[in-house]
């Protein structure tokens, strides 16, 4: 196959030749116009030096036919794989095959879209992008997209499509699916109070028109609660969290026969419960430098709200000044005591003895709070061993050690205990010390200088000792509630940077957490947090032992049995490969927890009800056409460019006619000599006519 042309490649600029070539025209208007018989001649004579300077050439072209590609984008996708959707994908491309290898000069290109990374969705438009870039836009005389149309990249369509689109939709016409949708979610709510979710059950497709469905609720895994709702309404739902952390609620309604998948009938909802404030009653006994340190701490924290009273003037103390004249705040002892008491989220005393001021029925009141789920801490000095210690009152009866009556006076270096190297508001306290520990495992913080003796309860966990392995710091559960004990009432000596200071802010900080239930420093605790596609599982306790292996059972019901590592004292981790998202249910020996991979109902099927309408508009202004494979699939026929390109049974293609170039050879259509010998016999042929007339 070969192609000849002219073509021109002046020897002066262009605007030139053609001034020069003005000029010679007009030279030959001017002969005419006066009468020369040979105007013609000067004509011709001026046109042959215009094209000599145009210097033209001829060009011959040996060319090979390209053939024409039919480019098929094929949606594979998660929701591709509902149904007869995978059969039907399947035989529309081995029609499209036939078709094109019926037609000479024609080449079928197939790229596939599976699913992506995470819960992008169908990225149909990148794939076609990308399968465009990988072919000349000259051969390209149609594209098809074979998919259900759940596109979820629209706005990353190519700009301009070389040749006609056509869609061939998958699905069929009685299709239909139910799904649960939550409208709206909170992030976190506040502990207490009450918020609202709006949940929506609803129908898609050529649904049976079912009026109501049943949708059972169920908070981190446990029984759920199972309601009769409407279909295709939105629901308000009030919730109060049932504690602080991250609270998981999965809605669910069961599968339907003949819906197209279950997949979409799940939602789950991790939502932190927080505390709005931490309300502190802190009550000293009398003045004493490690006071600030307490009121530092919980100043310091701008979520405490902290009610902080010191016994200055006791009812013992008669110092002659009139009552009139004194400006002390009374202590409002019934109000806070009996009225307000179960306000408070941690009551703290330090440093406090029995002076009459609060009688054995508020005490009382305090260790009836602490049972039904209160938390009281008492920082101990030499009163705590003495006869007026509140330990010898009702309140003595929570507390986690009994005085011996006995005071050390000495200077110590506080340890963990083997039990507080384990437990979470303990674990890793000397890291935080201002000098790293020493090799024989001496810590590097500072000595305290009294101890008072106590003698731990059955139930306590000692976890620092003081000389001789004496306990220091003991915490026990009491009912529902927590209470803790510290014997000595030197943590100031750190806070003032004696012998370098000491954790005192991080270990006062974990104390107080602890005895209000922050889900964070529980000893005895599993749980799992997302990390990309992966479970990082993490199992807290105190047992020496360490934990059994978990059992992790997949949203599709696989179970899987995993073991932990060790990776902190008193910590087990593990990270392991989701099957996919959803929820995931956790058990070891008793404890279960649960955690959410992903959303329980990936983008994938949130909408599954095959719907070409998104990529209609695409189409149309290629001039393409959308065909449900189901009516039968289309046959391709050929179009001239600018014509529709789909009809009744049939799609279109444009055909290209590329060609590649494999040899070319260009030449002179006239030597210069030549033109120079044509201008002048033109020229002498004039003034010979002319003459001679």
């Amino acid at each position: 196959m070969t192609a000849d042309r002219i073509l021109f490649d002046p020897l002066l600029p262009v605007p030139a030749v053609a001034a020069l070539l003005g000029l010679a025209l007009l030279a030959a208007g001017l002969a005419l116009w006066r009468g020369l018989p040979g105007w013609w001649l000067r004509g011709l004579a001026a046109s042959a030096l215009g094209l000599a300077l145009l210097n033209p050439s001829w060009q011959r072209e040996e060319r090979e036919p390209l053939g024409d590609i039919v480019l098929a984008v094929v949606d594979e996708t998660a929701s591709q794989r509902l149904g007869d959707r995978p059969a039907q994908t399947e035989a529309a491309l081995a029609r499209l095959a036939a078709e094109v290898e019926a037609r000479p000069g024609t080449e079928l290109r197939v790229a596939r879209l599976g699913d992506g990374e995470g819960d992008a969705g169908t990225l149909l438009m990148r794939a076609l992008s990308e399968a465009l870039a990988q072919e000349p836009p000259g051969r390209v005389a149609a594209v098809v997209l074979v998919t259900d149309g759940r596109v979820h990249d629209l706005a990353a369509a190519p700009s301009r499509l070389p040749a006609p689109l056509h869609v061939l939709l998958t699905g069929r016409e009685e299709d239909w699916d139910r799904r649960v949708v939550i409208r709206n979610a909170p992030a976190f709510a506040i502990l207490g109070e009450e918020i609202s979710l709006t949940v929506r059950v609803e129908d898609l497709g050529a649904a049976p028109g079912a009026e109501t469905a049943p949708l059972s609720i169920a908070v981190d895994g446990g029984e759920p609660m199972v309601f009769e709702v409407p279909v295709g309404r939105d629901m308000e739902l009030p919730l109060v969290l049932p504690h602080g952390g991250m609270n998981v609620l999965r809605f669910e309604t069961p599968e339907v026969e003949g819906e197209l998948t279950p997949r979409n009938n799940a939602a789950v909802v991790a939502i932190n419960g927080v505390r709005d404030r931490l309300r502190v009653l802190l009550v000293s006994g009398e003045p004493h430098p490690g006071e600030r340190t307490w009121r530092n701490l919980l100043k310091s924290d701008a979520s405490v709200d902290l009610v902080h009273f010191t016994i200055l003037r006791p009812p013992e103390k008669q110092d002659g000044v009139p009552v009139e004249e004194l400006s002390l705040i009374a202590f409002p002892t019934h109000e806070l005591f009996v009225e307000r008491l179960e306000d408070f989220d941690l009551v703290i005393f330090d440093r406090y003895r029995r002076r009459g001021i609060l009688p054995n029925e508020y005490l009382q009141n305090v260790a009836d709070y602490v049972a039904r789920g209160g938390a009281v801490l008492v920082s101990a000095g030499p009163e705590y061993g003495g006869a007026e210690s509140v330990y010898r009152s009702p309140l003595g009866a929570v507390l986690p050690g009994m005085p011996t009556a006995r005071v050390l006076e000495e200077p110590f270096l506080p340890r963990l205990s083997p039990l507080g190297e384990r437990h979470p508001v303990t674990e890793g306290l000397p890291a935080f010390a201002p000098r790293p520990m020493a090799e024989d495992g001496t810590p590097g913080w500072g000595r305290w200088f009294r101890l008072v003796e106590v003698e731990p309860a059955p139930e306590a966990q000692v976890v620092m000792e003081g000389p001789e392995g004496r306990a220091l710091l003991l915490l026990s559960r009491v009912g529902e509630g927590r209470a803790a004990l510290i014997a000595s009432d030197h943590p100031w000596l750190w806070d003032r940077g004696f012998e370098g200071g000491g954790p005192q802010l991080e270990m006062l900080r974990r104390l107080a957490h602890w005895l209000m239930k922050e889900p964070e420093l529980e000893e005895e605790a599993l749980g799992a947090t997302a990390e990309g596609g992966r479970l990082r599982i993490s199992r807290r306790t105190l047992s020496p032992d360490g934990p059994g292996p978990v059992t992790v059972t997949a949203p599709d019901g696989t179970e899987t049995v995993v073991e932990l590592e060790q990776t902190a004292p008193g910590l087990w981790e593990t990270l392991t490969d989701g099957a996919g998202d959803g929820l995931y249910r956790l058990q070891e020996g008793e404890r279960m927890a649960v955690a959410a991979l992903g959303p329980a109902a990936p983008r994938e099927f949130e909408d599954t009800i095959a719907d070409a309408e998104a990529l209609r508009p695409l189409a149309e202004t290629t001039r393409g056409g959308i065909a449900r494979i189901e009516d039968g699939l289309p046959a391709l026929r050929e179009v001239r460019e600018g014509r529709p390109a789909a009809g009744r049974g049939w799609i279109g293609l444009i055909p290209r006619d590329a060609h590649a170039v494999t040899n070319m050879r260009t030449a002179a259509l006239l030597p210069a000599w030549a033109w120079l010998l044509l201008s002048a016999l033109l020229v002498v042929g004039a003034w010979l006519r002319e003459g001679r007339r």
